[in-house]
Protein backbone atom coordinates (compact mmCIF):
# COMPACT_ATOMS: atom_id res chain seq x y z
CA UNK A 1 0.00 0.00 0.00
CA UNK A 2 1.43 3.36 -0.96
CA UNK A 3 1.59 6.16 1.55
CA UNK A 4 -0.45 8.34 -0.83
CA UNK A 5 -3.56 6.72 0.63
CA UNK A 6 -2.53 7.95 4.04
CA UNK A 7 -1.70 11.59 3.35
CA UNK A 8 -4.45 12.83 5.65
CA UNK A 9 -4.60 9.85 7.99
CA UNK A 10 -3.71 11.78 11.14
CA UNK A 11 -6.29 14.45 10.37
CA UNK A 12 -8.91 11.71 10.09
CA UNK A 13 -7.73 10.03 13.29
CA UNK A 14 -8.12 13.33 15.14
CA UNK A 15 -11.29 14.76 13.62
CA UNK A 16 -13.36 11.63 12.87
CA UNK A 17 -14.03 10.89 16.58
CA UNK A 18 -14.78 14.58 17.18
CA UNK A 19 -17.23 14.66 14.26
CA UNK A 20 -18.82 11.43 15.50
CA UNK A 21 -19.12 12.99 18.96
CA UNK A 22 -20.91 16.05 17.56
CA UNK A 23 -23.21 13.75 15.59
CA UNK A 24 -24.02 11.80 18.79
CA UNK A 25 -24.72 15.11 20.60
CA UNK A 26 -27.18 16.01 17.84
CA UNK A 27 -29.40 13.04 18.77
CA UNK A 28 -30.54 15.16 21.72
CA UNK A 29 -32.24 13.83 24.85
CA UNK A 30 -32.52 10.38 26.38
CA UNK A 31 -35.59 9.42 24.35
CA UNK A 32 -33.15 8.61 21.52
CA UNK A 33 -30.57 6.96 23.79
CA UNK A 34 -30.42 3.74 21.77
CA UNK A 35 -29.53 5.66 18.60
CA UNK A 36 -26.89 7.64 20.50
CA UNK A 37 -25.30 4.41 21.75
CA UNK A 38 -25.11 2.81 18.30
CA UNK A 39 -23.78 6.00 16.69
CA UNK A 40 -21.14 6.27 19.40
CA UNK A 41 -20.13 2.64 18.91
CA UNK A 42 -19.85 3.19 15.14
CA UNK A 43 -17.81 6.36 15.69
CA UNK A 44 -15.46 4.70 18.19
CA UNK A 45 -15.01 1.67 15.93
CA UNK A 46 -14.27 3.94 12.96
CA UNK A 47 -11.74 5.85 15.05
CA UNK A 48 -10.00 2.61 16.06
CA UNK A 49 -9.95 1.22 12.51
CA UNK A 50 -8.55 4.51 11.20
CA UNK A 51 -5.74 4.37 13.76
CA UNK A 52 -4.69 0.82 12.84
CA UNK A 53 -2.82 1.76 9.61
CA UNK A 54 -0.58 3.95 11.79
CA UNK A 55 0.60 0.70 13.38
CA UNK A 56 0.50 -1.66 10.40
CA UNK A 57 1.95 0.73 7.80
CA UNK A 58 4.51 2.23 10.16
CA UNK A 59 8.07 1.99 8.83
CA UNK A 60 10.18 0.42 11.61
CA UNK A 61 13.38 1.33 9.76
CA UNK A 62 12.87 5.05 10.29
CA UNK A 63 13.16 6.86 13.60
CA UNK A 64 11.83 10.13 12.20
CA UNK A 65 8.31 11.49 11.84
CA UNK A 66 5.88 9.64 9.59
CA UNK A 67 2.41 10.41 8.18
CA UNK A 68 3.42 14.09 8.32
CA UNK A 69 0.92 16.82 7.43
CA UNK A 70 1.66 20.52 7.27
CA UNK A 71 -0.70 23.43 6.63
CA UNK A 72 -0.23 27.07 7.64
CA UNK A 73 -2.66 27.99 10.43
CA UNK A 74 -1.80 31.43 11.88
CA UNK A 75 0.92 32.54 9.50
CA UNK A 76 1.70 35.90 11.10
CA UNK A 77 2.77 34.09 14.30
CA UNK A 78 4.45 31.14 12.60
CA UNK A 79 1.85 28.70 13.90
CA UNK A 80 1.16 25.69 11.67
CA UNK A 81 -1.25 22.78 11.60
CA UNK A 82 1.67 20.36 11.70
CA UNK A 83 1.09 16.69 12.47
CA UNK A 84 3.24 13.58 12.48
CA UNK A 85 4.03 10.52 14.58
CA UNK A 86 7.18 8.62 15.42
CA UNK A 87 7.51 5.22 17.07
CA UNK A 88 6.85 6.80 20.45
CA UNK A 89 3.64 8.75 19.85
CA UNK A 90 2.09 6.33 17.36
CA UNK A 91 1.59 3.64 20.01
CA UNK A 92 -0.42 5.98 22.22
CA UNK A 93 -2.77 7.07 19.44
CA UNK A 94 -3.61 3.41 18.79
CA UNK A 95 -3.94 2.74 22.54
CA UNK A 96 -6.24 5.73 22.93
CA UNK A 97 -8.53 4.74 20.04
CA UNK A 98 -8.65 1.19 21.42
CA UNK A 99 -9.55 2.38 24.92
CA UNK A 100 -12.26 4.71 23.62
CA UNK A 101 -13.96 1.81 21.85
CA UNK A 102 -13.91 -0.25 25.07
CA UNK A 103 -15.26 2.66 27.10
CA UNK A 104 -18.25 3.10 24.80
CA UNK A 105 -19.06 -0.61 25.11
CA UNK A 106 -18.43 -0.54 28.87
CA UNK A 107 -20.92 2.31 29.42
CA UNK A 108 -23.63 0.73 27.23
CA UNK A 109 -26.25 -0.09 29.89
CA UNK A 110 -24.60 1.48 32.91
CA UNK A 111 -25.22 5.06 31.83
CA UNK A 112 -28.96 5.78 31.74
CA UNK A 113 -29.06 9.57 32.10
CA UNK A 114 -27.76 11.95 29.42
CA UNK A 115 -26.49 9.05 27.34
CA UNK A 116 -25.71 11.02 24.19
CA UNK A 117 -23.74 13.64 26.12
CA UNK A 118 -21.73 10.96 27.94
CA UNK A 119 -20.79 9.11 24.76
CA UNK A 120 -20.04 12.35 22.90
CA UNK A 121 -17.71 13.57 25.65
CA UNK A 122 -15.57 10.44 25.27
CA UNK A 123 -15.49 10.61 21.48
CA UNK A 124 -14.54 14.28 21.44
CA UNK A 125 -11.92 13.70 24.12
CA UNK A 126 -10.49 10.81 22.11
CA UNK A 127 -9.95 13.08 19.10
CA UNK A 128 -8.36 15.80 21.22
CA UNK A 129 -5.98 13.32 22.87
CA UNK A 130 -4.96 11.96 19.47
CA UNK A 131 -4.28 15.56 18.49
CA UNK A 132 -2.00 16.09 21.49
CA UNK A 133 0.03 13.00 20.58
CA UNK A 134 0.26 13.90 16.88
CA UNK A 135 0.91 17.65 17.12
CA UNK A 136 4.32 18.82 15.92
CA UNK A 137 3.53 22.48 16.52
CA UNK A 138 3.78 23.69 20.12
CA UNK A 139 0.63 25.82 20.06
CA UNK A 140 -1.35 23.08 18.35
CA UNK A 141 -0.13 20.72 21.08
CA UNK A 142 -1.12 23.23 23.75
CA UNK A 143 -4.64 23.62 22.32
CA UNK A 144 -5.22 19.87 22.29
CA UNK A 145 -3.49 19.40 25.65
CA UNK A 146 -5.82 21.92 27.32
CA UNK A 147 -8.88 20.99 25.25
CA UNK A 148 -8.91 17.41 26.48
CA UNK A 149 -9.37 18.67 30.05
CA UNK A 150 -12.86 19.94 29.26
CA UNK A 151 -14.61 16.65 28.38
CA UNK A 152 -12.87 14.92 31.30
CA UNK A 153 -13.98 17.68 33.67
CA UNK A 154 -17.57 17.20 32.50
CA UNK A 155 -17.38 13.39 32.66
CA UNK A 156 -16.31 13.50 36.31
CA UNK A 157 -18.55 16.43 37.24
CA UNK A 158 -21.79 15.20 35.61
CA UNK A 159 -21.68 11.39 35.79
CA UNK A 160 -19.44 11.00 38.83
CA UNK A 161 -20.06 9.97 42.43
CA UNK A 162 -21.34 12.00 45.40
CA UNK A 163 -18.22 14.25 45.70
CA UNK A 164 -17.91 14.67 41.95
CA UNK A 165 -17.94 18.48 41.86
CA UNK A 166 -15.08 18.73 44.34
CA UNK A 167 -13.09 16.10 42.44
CA UNK A 168 -13.64 17.65 39.01
CA UNK A 169 -12.74 21.17 40.12
CA UNK A 170 -9.63 19.90 41.89
CA UNK A 171 -8.65 17.96 38.76
CA UNK A 172 -9.23 21.01 36.58
CA UNK A 173 -7.35 23.50 38.77
CA UNK A 174 -4.33 21.25 39.31
CA UNK A 175 -3.88 20.50 35.63
CA UNK A 176 -4.66 24.03 34.44
CA UNK A 177 -2.29 25.81 36.82
CA UNK A 178 0.61 23.63 35.73
CA UNK A 179 -0.01 24.23 32.05
CA UNK A 180 -0.03 28.02 32.26
CA UNK A 181 3.69 27.99 33.09
CA UNK A 182 4.27 25.69 30.14
CA UNK A 183 2.72 28.30 27.85
CA UNK A 184 5.25 30.86 29.11
CA UNK A 185 8.06 28.38 28.37
CA UNK A 186 6.73 27.75 24.87
CA UNK A 187 6.62 31.47 24.14
CA UNK A 188 10.23 31.87 25.31
CA UNK A 189 11.31 29.00 23.05
CA UNK A 190 9.37 30.55 20.15
CA UNK A 191 11.68 33.57 20.21
CA UNK A 192 14.79 31.40 20.65
CA UNK A 193 13.81 29.27 17.64
CA UNK A 194 13.59 32.27 15.31
CA UNK A 195 9.87 32.94 15.76
CA UNK A 196 8.69 29.43 15.09
CA UNK A 197 6.44 27.21 17.18
CA UNK A 198 7.67 24.08 15.41
CA UNK A 199 8.60 21.46 18.01
CA UNK A 200 11.38 20.19 15.74
CA UNK A 201 12.78 23.74 15.64
CA UNK A 202 12.71 23.80 19.46
CA UNK A 203 14.74 20.58 19.45
CA UNK A 204 17.31 22.17 17.15
CA UNK A 205 17.96 25.31 19.21
CA UNK A 206 21.75 25.15 19.54
CA UNK A 207 22.43 27.14 22.72
CA UNK A 208 20.40 27.53 25.91
CA UNK A 209 22.27 28.57 29.10
CA UNK A 210 21.93 26.17 32.03
CA UNK A 211 20.02 28.55 34.34
CA UNK A 212 17.50 29.20 31.58
CA UNK A 213 17.25 25.46 30.90
CA UNK A 214 16.53 24.80 34.56
CA UNK A 215 13.82 27.49 34.68
CA UNK A 216 12.21 26.08 31.53
CA UNK A 217 12.53 22.59 32.99
CA UNK A 218 10.61 23.70 36.09
CA UNK A 219 7.87 25.24 33.92
CA UNK A 220 7.44 22.06 31.87
CA UNK A 221 7.84 19.91 34.96
CA UNK A 222 4.92 21.58 36.75
CA UNK A 223 2.73 20.96 33.74
CA UNK A 224 3.68 17.36 32.97
CA UNK A 225 4.38 16.13 36.51
CA UNK A 226 0.82 17.00 37.54
CA UNK A 227 -0.47 14.98 34.58
CA UNK A 228 1.65 11.88 35.26
CA UNK A 229 1.03 12.45 38.32
CA UNK A 230 4.35 12.44 40.15
CA UNK A 231 4.61 12.60 43.92
CA UNK A 232 3.95 15.22 45.53
CA UNK A 233 1.50 16.69 42.97
CA UNK A 234 -0.54 13.50 42.78
CA UNK A 235 -3.33 14.23 45.24
CA UNK A 236 -5.94 15.11 42.61
CA UNK A 237 -5.77 11.63 41.08
CA UNK A 238 -7.30 9.45 43.84
CA UNK A 239 -10.19 11.92 44.19
CA UNK A 240 -10.76 12.07 40.45
CA UNK A 241 -10.68 8.28 40.09
CA UNK A 242 -12.97 7.57 43.02
CA UNK A 243 -15.63 9.99 41.79
CA UNK A 244 -15.33 9.36 38.04
CA UNK A 245 -17.69 6.88 36.35
CA UNK A 246 -16.05 3.62 35.24
CA UNK A 247 -15.39 4.85 31.70
CA UNK A 248 -13.86 8.05 33.04
CA UNK A 249 -11.48 6.10 35.26
CA UNK A 250 -10.51 3.84 32.38
CA UNK A 251 -9.55 6.72 30.09
CA UNK A 252 -7.97 8.75 32.89
CA UNK A 253 -5.65 5.90 33.90
CA UNK A 254 -5.04 4.41 30.48
CA UNK A 255 -4.49 7.58 28.45
CA UNK A 256 -4.43 10.98 30.13
CA UNK A 257 -1.65 10.04 32.56
CA UNK A 258 0.47 9.07 29.55
CA UNK A 259 0.32 12.59 28.10
CA UNK A 260 2.44 13.81 31.01
CA UNK A 261 5.18 11.26 30.46
CA UNK A 262 4.95 11.88 26.71
CA UNK A 263 5.54 15.58 27.39
CA UNK A 264 8.84 14.75 29.12
CA UNK A 265 9.87 12.71 26.07
CA UNK A 266 8.80 15.21 23.43
CA UNK A 267 9.70 18.51 25.14
CA UNK A 268 11.84 18.27 28.25
CA UNK A 269 14.50 15.73 27.27
CA UNK A 270 15.27 16.88 23.70
CA UNK A 271 14.93 20.63 24.29
CA UNK A 272 16.61 20.83 27.72
CA UNK A 273 19.15 17.98 27.78
CA UNK A 274 21.54 19.64 30.24
CA UNK A 275 18.83 20.56 32.72
CA UNK A 276 17.50 17.00 32.43
CA UNK A 277 20.96 15.63 33.32
CA UNK A 278 21.45 18.19 36.07
CA UNK A 279 18.09 17.40 37.66
CA UNK A 280 17.97 13.70 36.87
CA UNK A 281 18.81 12.89 40.50
CA UNK A 282 15.75 14.84 41.65
CA UNK A 283 13.53 13.12 39.09
CA UNK A 284 14.82 9.68 40.07
CA UNK A 285 14.26 10.47 43.76
CA UNK A 286 10.69 11.66 43.16
CA UNK A 287 10.01 8.59 41.02
CA UNK A 288 11.34 6.21 43.66
CA UNK A 289 9.26 7.93 46.34
CA UNK A 290 6.21 7.34 44.14
CA UNK A 291 7.12 3.70 43.56
CA UNK A 292 7.83 2.84 47.20
CA UNK A 293 5.81 5.24 49.35
CA UNK A 294 2.67 5.30 47.19
CA UNK A 295 2.86 1.50 47.02
CA UNK A 296 2.61 1.49 50.82
CA UNK A 297 -0.22 4.03 50.72
CA UNK A 298 -2.11 1.70 48.36
CA UNK A 299 -1.72 -1.11 50.87
CA UNK A 300 -3.90 0.57 53.50
CA UNK A 301 -6.78 1.66 51.25
CA UNK A 302 -10.25 0.36 52.04
CA UNK A 303 -11.81 1.60 48.79
CA UNK A 304 -10.99 -0.53 45.73
CA UNK A 305 -10.91 2.38 43.32
CA UNK A 306 -8.61 4.37 45.58
CA UNK A 307 -6.32 1.37 45.85
CA UNK A 308 -6.04 1.02 42.07
CA UNK A 309 -5.63 4.81 41.73
CA UNK A 310 -2.65 4.78 44.09
CA UNK A 311 -1.26 1.74 42.31
CA UNK A 312 -1.43 3.79 39.09
CA UNK A 313 0.74 6.49 40.64
CA UNK A 314 3.20 3.85 41.79
CA UNK A 315 3.36 2.26 38.32
CA UNK A 316 3.75 5.65 36.64
CA UNK A 317 6.70 6.28 39.00
CA UNK A 318 8.40 3.51 37.06
CA UNK A 319 7.84 5.41 33.84
CA UNK A 320 9.38 8.67 35.06
CA UNK A 321 12.24 6.67 36.61
CA UNK A 322 12.99 5.06 33.25
CA UNK A 323 12.99 8.41 31.45
CA UNK A 324 15.71 9.98 33.64
CA UNK A 325 18.32 7.25 34.12
CA UNK A 326 21.55 8.77 32.77
CA UNK A 327 24.96 7.08 32.51
CA UNK A 328 27.27 10.02 31.97
CA UNK A 329 25.53 12.06 29.30
CA UNK A 330 23.54 9.17 27.79
CA UNK A 331 20.09 8.00 28.69
CA UNK A 332 19.77 4.28 29.26
CA UNK A 333 18.15 2.57 26.25
CA UNK A 334 16.67 -0.29 28.30
CA UNK A 335 15.11 2.12 30.74
CA UNK A 336 13.55 4.46 28.16
CA UNK A 337 12.07 1.60 26.15
CA UNK A 338 10.95 -0.06 29.38
CA UNK A 339 9.20 3.15 30.41
CA UNK A 340 7.35 3.25 27.07
CA UNK A 341 6.37 -0.42 27.29
CA UNK A 342 5.23 0.19 30.87
CA UNK A 343 3.08 3.11 29.68
CA UNK A 344 1.29 0.98 27.07
CA UNK A 345 0.95 -1.97 29.43
CA UNK A 346 -0.38 0.22 32.23
CA UNK A 347 -2.98 1.43 29.73
CA UNK A 348 -4.31 -2.11 29.33
CA UNK A 349 -3.96 -3.24 32.95
CA UNK A 350 -5.34 -0.16 34.70
CA UNK A 351 -8.28 0.05 32.29
CA UNK A 352 -8.99 -3.61 33.03
CA UNK A 353 -8.73 -3.16 36.80
CA UNK A 354 -11.08 -0.16 36.79
CA UNK A 355 -13.49 -2.01 34.53
CA UNK A 356 -13.52 -4.98 36.93
CA UNK A 357 -14.28 -2.68 39.85
CA UNK A 358 -17.01 -1.06 37.73
CA UNK A 359 -18.60 -4.45 37.01
CA UNK A 360 -18.90 -5.13 40.75
CA UNK A 361 -19.98 -1.57 41.55
CA UNK A 362 -22.84 -1.76 39.03
CA UNK A 363 -24.22 -4.75 40.93
CA UNK A 364 -23.53 -3.89 44.58
CA UNK A 365 -23.14 -0.08 44.46
CA UNK A 366 -20.19 -0.10 46.80
CA UNK A 367 -16.48 0.20 46.25
CA UNK A 368 -15.51 -0.79 49.79
CA UNK A 369 -13.48 -3.96 50.08
CA UNK A 370 -15.30 -4.77 53.35
CA UNK A 371 -18.67 -4.93 51.55
CA UNK A 372 -17.56 -7.91 49.47
CA UNK A 373 -16.14 -11.38 50.05
CA UNK A 374 -16.69 -14.68 48.28
CA UNK A 375 -17.54 -13.10 44.90
CA UNK A 376 -15.91 -16.11 43.16
CA UNK A 377 -18.77 -18.32 44.40
CA UNK A 378 -21.28 -16.28 42.42
CA UNK A 379 -19.17 -14.87 39.54
CA UNK A 380 -16.57 -17.53 38.62
CA UNK A 381 -15.90 -16.24 35.08
CA UNK A 382 -15.44 -12.70 36.34
CA UNK A 383 -13.17 -13.93 39.14
CA UNK A 384 -10.92 -15.69 36.60
CA UNK A 385 -10.56 -12.55 34.49
CA UNK A 386 -9.91 -10.37 37.50
CA UNK A 387 -7.26 -12.85 38.66
CA UNK A 388 -5.37 -12.36 35.39
CA UNK A 389 -5.53 -8.57 35.66
CA UNK A 390 -4.55 -8.62 39.34
CA UNK A 391 -1.51 -10.71 38.41
CA UNK A 392 -0.64 -8.32 35.58
CA UNK A 393 -0.94 -5.42 38.03
CA UNK A 394 1.54 -7.23 40.30
CA UNK A 395 3.95 -7.72 37.40
CA UNK A 396 3.68 -11.47 36.81
CA UNK A 397 5.94 -12.71 33.96
CA UNK A 398 4.01 -13.47 30.72
CA UNK A 399 1.65 -10.55 31.42
CA UNK A 400 2.30 -7.09 29.99
CA UNK A 401 2.84 -5.71 33.50
CA UNK A 402 6.11 -7.59 33.84
CA UNK A 403 7.84 -6.49 30.63
CA UNK A 404 8.13 -2.75 31.22
CA UNK A 405 9.05 -3.08 34.89
CA UNK A 406 11.69 -5.69 34.07
CA UNK A 407 13.22 -3.47 31.37
CA UNK A 408 13.33 -0.43 33.64
CA UNK A 409 14.93 -2.47 36.44
CA UNK A 410 17.46 -3.84 33.92
CA UNK A 411 18.34 -0.27 32.94
CA UNK A 412 18.45 0.89 36.56
CA UNK A 413 20.94 -1.83 37.52
CA UNK A 414 23.33 -0.48 34.86
CA UNK A 415 23.04 3.03 36.29
CA UNK A 416 22.93 2.40 40.05
CA UNK A 417 22.23 -0.82 41.90
CA UNK A 418 20.28 0.90 44.68
CA UNK A 419 17.90 2.59 42.23
CA UNK A 420 17.12 -0.86 40.90
CA UNK A 421 16.75 -2.38 44.37
CA UNK A 422 14.27 0.30 45.45
CA UNK A 423 12.37 0.10 42.16
CA UNK A 424 12.13 -3.68 42.48
CA UNK A 425 10.23 -3.34 45.77
CA UNK A 426 7.20 -2.54 43.61
CA UNK A 427 7.07 -6.21 42.69
CA UNK A 428 6.62 -6.99 46.39
CA UNK A 429 4.31 -4.11 47.33
CA UNK A 430 2.38 -4.41 44.06
CA UNK A 431 1.69 -8.07 44.71
CA UNK A 432 0.86 -7.28 48.34
CA UNK A 433 -1.81 -4.62 47.77
CA UNK A 434 -3.28 -6.15 44.63
CA UNK A 435 -3.53 -9.75 45.78
CA UNK A 436 -4.64 -8.81 49.29
CA UNK A 437 -7.49 -6.81 47.82
CA UNK A 438 -8.28 -9.67 45.43
CA UNK A 439 -8.31 -12.22 48.26
CA UNK A 440 -10.65 -10.16 50.46
CA UNK A 441 -13.06 -9.36 47.64
CA UNK A 442 -13.13 -12.57 45.60
CA UNK A 443 -12.29 -15.52 47.87
CA UNK A 444 -13.73 -16.88 51.09
CA UNK A 445 -17.35 -17.43 52.12
CA UNK A 446 -20.12 -15.34 50.56
CA UNK A 447 -19.77 -12.14 52.55
CA UNK A 448 -23.34 -10.82 52.72
CA UNK A 449 -26.76 -10.78 51.08
CA UNK A 450 -25.61 -8.39 48.33
CA UNK A 451 -22.87 -10.79 47.24
CA UNK A 452 -25.33 -13.70 47.43
CA UNK A 453 -27.50 -12.01 44.77
CA UNK A 454 -24.67 -11.40 42.26
CA UNK A 455 -24.94 -12.67 38.70
CA UNK A 456 -21.89 -13.41 36.53
CA UNK A 457 -20.72 -11.17 33.68
CA UNK A 458 -23.08 -10.66 30.73
CA UNK A 459 -22.02 -10.91 27.07
CA UNK A 460 -21.09 -7.24 26.81
CA UNK A 461 -18.90 -7.31 29.92
CA UNK A 462 -17.37 -10.60 28.82
CA UNK A 463 -16.42 -9.03 25.48
CA UNK A 464 -14.60 -6.11 27.13
CA UNK A 465 -12.81 -8.38 29.60
CA UNK A 466 -11.79 -10.84 26.89
CA UNK A 467 -10.37 -8.11 24.62
CA UNK A 468 -8.37 -6.66 27.52
CA UNK A 469 -7.16 -10.13 28.52
CA UNK A 470 -5.90 -10.76 24.97
CA UNK A 471 -4.11 -7.39 25.02
CA UNK A 472 -2.45 -8.05 28.39
CA UNK A 473 -1.32 -11.58 27.47
CA UNK A 474 -0.37 -10.67 23.90
CA UNK A 475 1.88 -7.86 25.04
CA UNK A 476 3.30 -9.99 27.83
CA UNK A 477 4.19 -12.87 25.52
CA UNK A 478 5.37 -10.87 22.50
CA UNK A 479 6.51 -7.38 23.54
CA UNK A 480 8.75 -7.24 20.46
CA UNK A 481 5.76 -6.13 18.36
CA UNK A 482 5.72 -2.89 20.37
CA UNK A 483 9.45 -2.51 21.02
CA UNK A 484 10.45 -2.77 17.34
CA UNK A 485 8.15 0.16 16.51
CA UNK A 486 9.75 2.47 19.07
CA UNK A 487 13.37 1.27 18.88
CA UNK A 488 14.77 3.69 16.29
CA UNK A 489 12.80 6.67 17.59
CA UNK A 490 14.22 6.00 21.06
CA UNK A 491 17.73 5.70 19.57
CA UNK A 492 17.31 9.09 17.90
CA UNK A 493 16.07 10.60 21.14
CA UNK A 494 19.00 9.22 23.16
CA UNK A 495 21.47 10.52 20.58
CA UNK A 496 19.82 13.95 20.63
CA UNK A 497 19.78 14.16 24.43
CA UNK A 498 23.46 13.21 24.69
CA UNK A 499 24.48 16.44 22.92
CA UNK A 500 24.92 19.40 25.25
CA UNK A 501 23.33 22.78 24.50
CA UNK A 502 25.52 24.85 26.81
Amino acid sequence: MGLTMFTHLLTLVIWAPIAAGLLVLATGGDQRAALARWLAAAGALAGFLLSLPLFTEFNNLSGGMQFVEMKPWIESLGINYHLGVDGISMLFIVLNSFTTLLVVVAGWQVIQKRVAQYMAAFLIMSGLINGAFAALDAILFYVFFEGMLIPMYLIIGVWGGPRRVYASIKFFLYTLLGSLLMLVALIYLYFQAGKSFDIQAFHDIAKIPLTVQILLFVAFFLSFAVKVPMWPVHTWLPDAHVEAPTGGSMVLAAITLKIGAYGFLRFVLPILPDAARELSGVMVALSLVAVVYIGLVALVQSDMKKLVAYSSISHMGFVTLGLFLFTGSELNQWAVEGALVQMVSHGFVSAAMFFCIGVMYDRVHSRNIADYGGVANKMPIFAAFMMLFAMANSGLPATSGFVGEFMVIMGAVQVNFWYAALAATTLIFGAAYTLWMYKRVIFGEVGNSHVAELSDVNKREFLVLAILAIAVLGMGLYPQAFVEKMHLSVNDLILHVSQSKL
